[in-house]
């Protein structure tokens, strides 16, 4: 007699499931290998565009950095594939899931301690890799700064904060799913996203200052031309602020943070001790480039759309019996809530589908950084914005020859010989 179960929806989302999840890592393999490859091949060679202004040691830094994370992330794909697998097909969830109901029995603390076991043990899995990453390989290279004793105390910073601010907002999404009703997706979806305001607003001034020291920009000169730069382009922020980002890293950035009228413009020091002002003027003109193109309104936007469409996606699965059963895991049929392992299952899952469709992503970021650029140049100077982004480019150790297809599938900004390229023909995306 035929087995009709192996046509079950159950069976069909764990094949599903763990096709997708092959096809995914095959091609992250053949993806890391093209990279790997690529920049072995051009390392003994600066390309012509950039050999009067990088060297040879310079550039085969950049290769063999380029090449040492590449084979790391080799060895973290690994982990985090075999760490899926055991959470979700190898039935870990279910495992971690059924021995809290039987310690805790059904109910908001049962579910609020699957999360807090899922992160804790998920953390405790990274901590190794993180710290291989810390104080080897970014040691090597004369990147690290941070102390053991810094390390832990960022660790113990984030847990904290993410207790405070996590909990909450985990126990109202989860109160929302058992008691707003079949559109609880909905509802739950316009409390994620007041949530994400709210923090945008409150992270520069009460977050980002429990991990680095904030001063205001004290260099009146510098400070002269980006109030004047910042006028000209019609922008106020509330503040122009240094963070101590030497203390971690020797990487080098400026960006912009919080919202509305919170927005700050932070330089890292090790930018303004390495950039001439005008080189300052003309990366603060880039960022400035996304705001008058509404990037930063388009991204938020975007990420409304598509925490919508995920909620809506979620709030139908977590009735679907075979969601959990395909993916290894026992629904709850006592009675007790099962949002809480359709959270997790959600989380688990979703990443290894999207990650077909990152190269859009990747593409719309890159054309949004050849529109800033166009912007920069505009208001600046554009050899001033190409001599900071070949300092930048050269400090950071990042590849001049990444893989052109590693590129499109990843890079969220142009590699430097199409960004300087662009800006030598005044071409505006």
């Amino acid at each position: 007699m035929q087995d009709t179960a192996v046509f079950s929806p159950s069976s069909a989302l764990t094949l599903g499931f763990a096709a997708v999840l092959l096809l995914g890592l095959l091609v992250k393999l053949w993806l890391a290998s093209r990279q790997i490859r690529h920049v072995a091949q051009h390392r003994n060679t600066v390309p012509a565009a950039f050999a009067a202004n990088i060297t040879l040691a310079a550039h085969q830094k950049a290769a063999d950095y380029t090449i040492t994370k590449a084979r790391f992330g080799l060895l973290e794909l690994a982990l985090g594939t075999a760490v899926l697998l055991a959470w979700t097909l190898l039935g870990g969830l279910n495992l971690l899931n059924q021995t809290l109901l039987a310690w805790l029995g059904g109910g908001m603390l049962q579910q609020l301690a699957l999360l807090v076991g899922f992160v804790l043990i998920s953390s405790l899995v990274d901590i190794p890799m993180t710290l291989y990453q810390t104080f080897v390989i970014e040691e090597r290279f004369g990147f690290n700064k941070t102390t053991v004793k810094l390390w832990l105390a960022d660790m113990l910073k984030s847990s904290v904060i993410g207790a405070v601010i996590g909990l909450p907002i985990a126990a109202l999404i989860l109160w929302l799913m058992g008691a707003a009703g079949p559109r609880w997706w909905l509802w739950a979806w316009s409390a994620w996203m007041g949530i994400n305001l709210l923090l945008l607003m409150i992270y520069p001034s009460f977050i980002a200052p429990l991990f680095n020291k904030f001063k205001p920009l004290e260099d009146d000169v510098l400070k002269a031309r980006v109030t004047a730069l910042m006028q000209r382009c019609g922008f106020a922020a509330k503040g122009l602020f240094v963070m101590d980002g030497s203390k971690r890293s020797a990487h080098a950035n400026a960006y912009f943070t919080g919202f509305g009228a919170a927005k700050r413009v932070v330089f890292y020091d090790t930018l303004l001790s390495k950039l001439a002002p005008a080189e300052v003027d003309a990366v603060l003109a880039h960022e400035l480039g996304h705001f008058k193109h509404k990037h930063i309104i388009q991204r938020i936007v975007t990420m409304f759309a598509f925490s919508l469409l995920g909620f809506a996606l979620l709030g139908w699965l977590s009735t679907q019996v075979w969601f959990y059963t395909g993916l290894s895991v026992i629904p709850n049929m006592s009675g007790a809530p099962n949002d809480a392992l359709a959270l997790l299952l959600f989380m688990l899952a979703m990443p290894v589908i999207t990650f077909f469709i990152a190269p859009l992503s990747a593409q719309v970021s890159r054309k949004h950084e050849f529109q800033a650029d166009a912007y920069a140049i505009a208001q600046t100077s554009g050899q001033d914005l190409s001599s900071a982004l070949l300092k930048m480019y050269e400090d950071n150790a990042s590849t001049l020859t990444p893989d052109p297809v590693f590129v499109k599938f990843y890079y969220s900004h142009p590699p430097a010989s199409e960004r300087l390229a662009r800006m030598a023909q005044g071409v505006a995306a």
